[in-house]
C-alpha cells in the first residue's frame, strides 16, 4: 500500500511539474504517463473488496484519485493538438470573419465560405502631380473666336418655327457598334491580371489574358483589372467582400460599361442629333491613374466628352445672358484614309458667379467606410478632403455626415461654423469596417437632407465610394430607383470616385448623372484642390438644370456627321422639348464643348448647322430655348488656321479616340498627337498650363506602352468601309 501511495504521489509531482512547465512535453511522455496511470487504476479495480453493502473507502477514494489522473492527462493532450488546428483554421477564416459585425454569425459564415475561392484586393497609388502657375498668354496669332449670336424663341415653351421634328420612318436605330469588332487583341502588359466575362454567364470567369474589341453582342462586357496589392499593416480584406456581389455579378476589380462608339448618320436619313449636356471629368482621371502607374485603361474606361471637358480652354462667360454658345470649324485629318473630312466644336459656357454670391449649402455626405476603403487612397483621401472643405465653408453653410459599411447610420447632424471643432473631431473617427450596404447608406443620407432642407439654399448629397457595393440592392438602376423621386424634389446627388484595384465606375457614374449632380473622381490631394478649393462654386451651384442639346444638319451642306462621345448620354430627338425627359446639369461657369466629325457636299455652301440649347431655371423651373448657326464661310480653311481652345479640344479627342480604340482612329498614330500637344504646352495660349503639361505627359506614356505590347496605336480594319 505503502508503494502504490508513494506511486500517485510521484505521478501527480510530475503533473503538476507539468502544468508549471513552459515547454511541451514530448508525445513518448504523455504517453507513458497514460499508460500508466491506466495500469495501476486496473490494479485498483482488482483490489476492490465488498463485503455486504460496506465499500472500502480507501479504494473508492483511490480510484477517484485515478481518474482525475486521467483527466489532468487528457487536459494536457488536448492542449497541445487543438490549439494548432484552431491556427491552421483561422489562417483561413480569420481575415474575413473580423470584418464583419460580431452579431451576424450567419452572414460570417456566408462570408468566409466566399472567401476560399476569392483573392485579395489590389490597388494603385499614385505620385502627386503638383499645379504650375499659368504664365500669362503671349500675342496670339491665330484665330480668336467669339460667342456665336444667339437668337431666342418667342415663346419657350413652344417648338421654333424653322425646325421640323424628324419622322419616324427617317430614324436611324443603332443597334450594332462599328468601333467594336469581333476578335481578341492580346495586351502582354496586362495578361496575368485581366479577366474578362459576359453578362449573363453567373458565376462563370474565364482568364483569358486579353484586352477586347468586344462586338456588339458583347456590349455588356465587364472589364476586371485587378493591379498589384497597396501595401499595408496586416493586408486588407477582400475587395468584394459581403453577401451579394457588386452590380448584380461576382467580378471582383474594375467595373467599366461599353456604350459603343458613335456611328456616321447620313443626313438624308436623320438631319437630328441630340445629347444631354455633360460636365463629368471622372473617366479623364480614372485613366490618368492607369497610365501613371504603368498600365494603359481598359477600353470601356474611356469616354471622350469627359476627357475634352476635364480641360479649361478659357471661353469667356456671359456678362448678362446665362450662356455663351461658341462654334468653330475647320479641316480635320485624323487617322489615314480621311476625305472631305471637318471637325466642328460646339461649346457652352455657363455664367460665373462669385464665392460671395454663391447660395448657402446644406451638404450631407455619405461616406463609405467598408473594409475596401481601407486604404490612404480611399478613407484616407476622403478625410483630407472633408478637412479641406470645412476650410471653405461659409457661416450659413451646414454640412452632415452618414457613413455605411455593414449598415448604414447617421454619425453627425448637419452643422455650421460655429461647431467646426466637433466637425473635425467627426471626420477623424471615420474608420473602415464590414461590408458595404450603399443603398442604406444612400437612403439615410436622402432622408437628412430632405429633413434639413431650406428652400433658396443648395441641397446636395455628396458621395464618397468607391462603389463598390455588395449588401442590398448593388446596381446603378436598383439605387437609382431609392434617389430619382428625391431628386426631383430638389435634392440632388453628386459622386466623387476614390480608389483603384477594386472600383465600379458603373454605378457612380450613373448616379452623378441620375441624381441630377455630377461625377468625379480623385485619385490626389491636387485633383481634390481643383475640386474643392478652386472651383467649389461650380461643383456646388446648379445654375442650369435639364440642359439638352440638339443640332439640326443641312442636309444640302452636310452629307453625313458623327457625334464624338456622349454614347451614353443620347436623348431621343423626340424629346428635345418633353420637358419631363432629363437632360444635364450644368455649373456655375462651368463649360461644356461637343465635337463632331462631317461630311460635306462637294462644291455646296451655306448654314452647315444650326444648334438649338433648351434648358429649366433651377429655380423657378421656367424653360428657355436659344438657338445659333454656324455655315461653311465661317469654316477655317485649315486646321493650322485654328483657334488654340479649338486645337486643344482636337488634340484630347484625339488621344481618347485612340485609347479606346475606336474605329474611326484607324491608322492614327500617337506621335502625331503628341508633337501637338507638346507644341500648345511651349507656344500656345496654353503655355506653361499645368494639364497640358500633363497631358503631354500621359500621351508619351501611352505611346511608350502601346510600342511595349507592339500594339502600335493599330485600329481594327474589318467590318466597315471609312466613308468619303
Amino acid at each position: 500500500m505503502k508503494k502504490k501511495e508513494n506511486n500517485l504521489e510521484k505521478n501527480i509531482s510530475r503533473l503538476v511539474k507539468l502544468t508549471a512547465d513552459t515547454d511541451k512535453p514530448s508525445e513518448a511522455f504523455t504517453e507513458s504517463l497514460i499508460d500508466k496511470a491506466l495500469q495501476e487504476l486496473e490494479a485498483g479495480r482488482h483490489g476492490r473488496t465488498r463485503e455486504g453493502r460496506k465499500i472500502d473507502m480507501k479504494v473508492t477514494f483511490k480510484t477517484f484519485a485515478w481518474a482525475a489522473v486521467i483527466l489532468v492527462a487528457c487536459g494536457v493532450v488536448f492542449s497541445i493538438i487543438v490549439p494548432s488546428l484552431q491556427k491552421s483554421g483561422k489562417r483561413q477564416d480569420t481575415q474575413v470573419v473580423k470584418h464583419l459585425p460580431k452579431s451576424s454569425e450567419e452572414l460570417a459564415r456566408q462570408t468566409v465560405a466566399r472567401a476560399k475561392t476569392d483573392s485579395k484586393p489590389a490597388g494603385i497609388e499614385y505620385t502627386e502631380v503638383g499645379k504650375k502657375s499659368i504664365a500669362e498668354p503671349e500675342a496670339k496669332a491665330k484665330s480668336v473666336i467669339t460667342p456665336a449670336r444667339i437668337e431666342y424663341a418667342d415663346t419657350a415653351q413652344k417648338p421654333l418655327g424653322d425646325i421640323k421634328q424628324p419622322d419616324d420612318s427617317l430614324k436611324v436605330k443603332i443597334d450594332k457598334d462599328p468601333g467594336k469588332l469581333a476578335g481578341i487583341q492580346p495586351d502582354v502588359s496586362s495578361s496575368r491580371n485581366l479577366r474578362l466575362r459576359k453578362a449573363g454567364e453567373a458565376g462563370r470567369l474565364k482568364s483569358l489574358g486579353y484586352l477586347a474589341n468586344a462586338p456588339a453582342a458583347m456590349d455588356k462586357l465587364r472589364v476586371c483589372y485587378p493591379l498589384k496589392p497597396e501595401p499595408g499593416p496586416g493586408g486588407y480584406p477582400m475587395a468584394h467582400g459581403g453577401t451579394v456581389p457588386p452590380n448584380g455579378e461576382d467580378v471582383d476589380a474594375m467595373f467599366f460599361k461599353n456604350y459603343g462608339v458613335n456611328p456616321f448618320i447620313d443626313t438624308e436619313d436623320d438631319h437630328l442629333s441630340t445629347f444631354a449636356t455633360d460636365v463629368d471629368t471622372g473617366s479623364y482621371t480614372v485613366c490618368r491613374g492607369f497610365l501613371q502607374d504603368g498600365h494603359l485603361p481598359p477600353d470601356d474606361a474611356v469616354r471622350v466628352e469627359e476627357f475634352v471637358n476635364y480641360f479649361d480652354y478659357g471661353y469667356a462667360a456671359p456678362q448678362e445672358d446665362l450662356f455663351s454658345l461658341y462654334a468653330e470649324a475647320a479641316p480635320w485629318s485624323f487617322g489615314e484614309g480621311r476625305k472631305n473630312s471637318y471637325l466642328l466644336r460646339l461649346a457652352l459656357k455657363a455664367q460665373q458667379i462669385s464665392e460671395e454670391n454663391r447660395k448657402p449649402a446644406i451638404l450631407t455626405f455619405v461616406i463609405d467606410v467598408s473594409g475596401s476603403m481601407n486604404r490612404e487612397n480611399r478613407l484616407g483621401l476622403v478625410k483630407k478632403c472633408l478637412r479641406m472643405f470645412v476650410e471653405k465653408l461659409r457661416p450659413e453653410d451646414k454640412i452632415g455626415i452618414v457613413v455605411y459599411g455593414s449598415r448604414g447610420r447617421k454619425i453627425m447632424g448637419h452643422k455650421g461654423l460655429d461647431e467646426k471643432d466637433d466637425i473635425l473631431a467627426t471626420i477623424e473617427t471615420l474608420h473602415a469596417e464590414g461590408s458595404t450596404y450603399a443603398e442604406e447608406g444612400i437612403r439615410i443620407g436622402y432622408e437628412m437632407a430632405e429633413k434639413a432642407y431650406k428652400k433658396g439654399y443648395i441641397n446636395r448629397v455628396i458621395l464618397c465610394s468607391d462603389g463598390v457595393a455588395n449588401v442590398g440592392k448593388t446596381g446603378a438602376d436598383a439605387i437609382l430607383e431609392v434617389i430619382k423621386k428625391k431628386a426631383e424634389k430638389g435634392v440632388t446627388l453628386s459622386s466623387l470616385g476614390f480608389g483603384m484595384g477594386n472600383y465600379n465606375d458603373v454605378l457612380l457614374e450613373r448616379l452623378g448623372d441620375k441624381g441630377n449632380g455630377y461625377y468625379a473622381y480623385i485619385d490626389t490631394i491636387a485633383e481634390a484642390k481643383r475640386l474643392f478649393e478652386d472651383n467649389l462654386t461650380g461643383a456646388l451651384q446648379v445654375v442650369a438644370r435639364d440642359v439638352k442639346v440638339q443640332v439640326d444638319f443641312n442636309p444640302d451642306v452636310v452629307r453625313s456627321y458623327r457625334l464624338i462621345g456622349y454614347e451614353n448620354r443620347d436623348v431621343p430627338d423626340d424629346k428635345f422639348r418633353d420637358d419631363k425627359y432629363d437632360g444635364g446639369e450644368v455649373g456655375a461657369g462651368h463649360s461644356v464643348t461637343a465635337l463632331y466629325e462631317l461630311k460635306l457636299w462637294p462644291g455646296k455652301s451655306g448654314i452647315a448647322a444650326t444648334t438649338f440649347v433648351r434648358y429649366k431655371d433651377p429655380d423657378t423651373r421656367a424653360v428657355t430655348e436659344f438657338k445659333s448657326s454656324i455655315a461653311t464661310s465661317e469654316f477655317n480653311g485649315s486646321f493650322g488656321e485654328s483657334s488654340d481652345e479649338f486645337t486643344l479640344a482636337a488634340t484630347v479627342c484625339e488621344f481618347a479616340e485612340i485609347l479606346r480604340k475606336s474605329y474611326w482612329a484607324k491608322g492614327a498614330r500617337l506621335d502625331t498627337v503628341l508633337a501637338r500637344a507638346q507644341e500648345l504646352s511651349d507656344q500656345s495660349l496654353f503655355k506653361g498650363d499645368a494639364d497640358v503639361i500633363e497631358l503631354v505627359d500621359l500621351i508619351s506614356k501611352a505611346k511608350n506602352l502601346m510600342a511595349d505590347t507592339q500594339e502600335n496605336s493599330s485600329i481594327p480594319e474589318e467590318n466597315a468601309e471609312m466613308p468619303d
